[in-house]
């Protein structure tokens, strides 16, 4: 396999993107921002909750909204040039504004994780808002809130959506979880496309010649001279024909051969098509089972089973994450790897010629997504990879530039999937490798609901069920218990020498007792602190004492970041076991004899032996198997299988079966959602 190709250091968006990039020139805006003289976020208003506590999409819908171009041009000093208007409320920014502020130093770095959760969720979206409101409009701190885009499938599904909840959320709630400005269309148009080409290439390979193949692939023009396109110069290059990129005719038959044919062995085809939508029937399909898809030249029909999978476990969601420009996006697109030959090479992006067709699909939803909170204090919403089967983390791109925004006594806030054994370990390990950035502090999130089910003495927790007398009765000893998850978390990331402060997110039937224990035993266990915080009730005043735990933190300089492994030189086998020992609490690893084939075929390849791993697992356990709650010791952990993902560049290992595609329940929250037509315009109604 040729080598891997990522592109340079992130130097300001080389190319344009997103309506075309402008011109550089500083802006020179008389308003309170960055360079100002006040700091916090001008456009902060701090709410006047109610109680009880409003639906999400009440909230949402009565909170006074600021113009998105006015939120980021007061608060970071940015115009018309850097700024994007999807409507009034939403946008885009600029890439060119890291060029800018390059040489500006970066603000406080805080990445925000959670335990293990249940089926409900702990609140970890809606503390990273509130922390951000607290810090913003509460403590006078300039701060931007880096946070993923929720898929459509969970909003329509089970989970609902993900801009937080209650007082502490990203608005309007609406745009946020429906379809924002179109990064996920344009991912899965890009997806499909690549798909197409995939079964196109078989079709015509199995129903023309390799003569057909050259003379339709590169014909004559007017004057009888051939001619290779642009995006075809990386297939010569990897068949060592690039001297040949401006000769067609000097190309020997065999090389035609070599060229045109790409030889696609059908069964190795793991190039799924992606929908946006939860749809257990998509899982396993038949395709090319039409009469136009015979080859009459072989005498067959030219079919296979497939599926679909959700847009957002795409390997491109994943791309568009991890990118540092529109040349970075453009190399990891080129290298996305979706079957392989009949003599075992691997097949690219590049090998069709597509990744240029790519590139232009994706070129504008590189550029972050700007929206607000409920209390005026700005976010960067980017990419949304899943954190059971990705990385789990918003992109890159956002922190960057953010960390340049915010100036270096500002904050940056973004959030890890899952628990910490998850996105957590994902964001040290791939995101932080990549970027180079190094966090100040990690806020760990849990809840006493979920310390309660860590106790293995209480019932489960079931989505859409009432909650048992233990979750809603003082329970101390479940608490107790329950808080080896949260000390396996605390450990976690100081394993990484990163400060951690526990939030722990308040519900209305936890009792003071009760959050007396979490707050005694997780800074007896390593915290440096742990918080109660009340942000869904109070909005940002209920997390303005987890605000100052997070400014202490970071003001500290305690922390002192360090990767787990080193992926260039550690074997594949020694960085899935560092992982499985010093983040799952576990102590040996089992391999099928399948992942044992595939390790060995992959630490021959230098290109593919230096990438960091992707854990894939369930994000309910420490472990692998979801049934072994708390903090389980000694267990030994199975992979079944390990595929490649060069694009987005890490090893993806499997640990057991996840469904790349989400079903529906008996009754999916799409009941509820409807236009108020009393209203004028008529207003979304049932997001939750």
């Amino acid at each position: 396999m040729r080598a891997i190709r990522h592109g340079p250091a992130f130097l300001a968006a080389a190319a344009p993107a997103a309506a075309g990039v402008l011109s550089a020139t500083p802006v020179n805006l008389q308003c309170d921002g960055w360079f100002g003289s006040r700091k916090g976020c001008p456009t902060a208003k701090p709410v006047t909750p109610k109680s009880p506590v409003p639906s999400d999409i009440d909230v949402s819908q009565a909170t006074p909204l600021t113009p998105i171009k006015e939120v980021f041009g007061k608060t970071f000093g940015l115009g018309d040039k850097e700024l994007y208007s999807y409507g009034p409320y939403k946008g885009k920014i600029s890439l060119q504004t890291y060029d800018r502020l390059k040489n500006q130093p970066n603000g406080n770095y805080v990445v925000v994780v959670g335990i293990n959760p249940t089926p409900l969720g702990e609140g970890k979206s809606t503390t990273t808002v509130g922390l951000s409101q607290a810090l913003g409009a509460h403590l006078n701190q300039k701060v931007l809130t880096c946070i993923r885009q929720p898929s459509m499938g969970p909003t329509f599904g089970i989970k609902g959506g993900a801009a937080g909840g209650g007082y502490s959320q990203v608005v309007p709630m609406e745009e946020f979880n429906l379809h924002m400005t179109g990064d996920i269309h344009a991912i899965t148009a890009a997806h499909n496309l690549f798909a197409a080409a995939i079964d196109t290439r078989y079709y015509h390979e199995n129903t023309s010649t390799p003569k057909g193949l050259w003379d339709k692939l590169c014909p004559r023009d007017k004057t009888g001279q051939r001619h290779f396109e642009p995006s075809m110069y990386a297939r010569l290059e990897k068949l060592g024909l690039s001297h040949k990129t401006n000769d067609p005719e000097s190309l020997t038959e065999e090389e035609k051969v070599q060229f045109c044919v790409l030889d696609i062995d059908p069964d190795t085809i793991t190039w799924k098509r992606v929908t946006d939508c939860s749809d257990r029937y998509l899982r396993k399909v038949d395709i090319g089972k039409n009469k136009t898809e015979f080859s009459k030249r072989q005498e067959r029909q030219l079919s296979r089973e497939t599926g679909f999978a959700i847009t957002v476990s795409s390997e491109i969601m994943a791309i568009l994450a991890l990118a540092r420009d529109l040349k970075d996006l453009r190399s990891r697109l080129g290298n996305m790897i979706c079957c392989f030959s009949k003599q075992g090479v691997p097949l690219t992006a590049d090998d069709f010629g597509i990744t240029g067709a790519l590139t232009v699909l994706m070129m504008d939803a590189l550029p972050p997504t700007t929206m607000q909170t409920v209390e005026g204090t700005p976010a960067l919403v980017h990419a949304g990879p899943f954190a059971n089967i990705a990385h789990g983390n918003s992109s890159i791109v956002s922190d960057l530039i953010g960390l340049k925004l915010v100036g270096k006594d500002g904050y940056v806030l973004t959030e890890a999937g899952f628990g910490s054994d998850m996105g957590g370990e994902k964001f040290f390990n791939i995101k932080c490798y990549y970027s180079g950035l190094k966090p100040d502090c990690a806020v760990i999130v849990c809840s006493v609901r979920a310390l309660k089910l860590h106790s293995c003495m209480a019932p489960k927790v079931v989505a859409g069920q009432a909650l048992s007398k233990e979750y809603t009765t003082e329970n101390l000893e479940l608490v107790e218990k329950g808080a080896a998850n949260l000390i396996a978390h605390i450990e976690n990331v100081r394993s990484h020498g990163v400060q951690a402060v526990v939030a722990i997110n308040r519900f209305a039937t936890d009792t003071d007792a009760e959050l007396a224990t979490v707050k005694r035993i997780a800074e007896a266990n390593g915290a440096r602190v742990a918080v109660v915080a009340e942000h869904f009730a109070k909005g940002g005043a209920g997390a303005k004492d987890l605000g100052l735990a997070v400014m202490d933190a970071c003001k500290s300089g305690q922390s002192d970041f360090k990767l787990l492994y080193d992926a260039k030189k550690d074997p594949i086998k020694t960085k899935i076991l560092k992982i499985v020992q010093n983040v799952y609490g576990g102590s040996n690893v089992q391999y099928s004899d399948k992942a044992e084939a595939i390790i060995s075929k992959y630490e021959q390849d230098p290109a593919i032996r230096s990438l960091p791993v992707c854990m894939s697992k369930t994000q309910y356990s420490l472990s692998d198997d979801p049934s072994k709650l708390g903090a389980p010791k000694g267990f030994t952990i199975t992979v079944k299988d390990i595929y490649v993902s060069a694009g987005a560049g890490f090893l993806v290992v499997s640990l057991g079966e996840i469904s790349f595609i989400p079903g529906l329940p008996i009754k999916p929250a799409y009941y509820k959602i409807d236009l108020d037509f009393s209203c004028n315009p008529p207003k979304v109604v049932g997001l939750s």
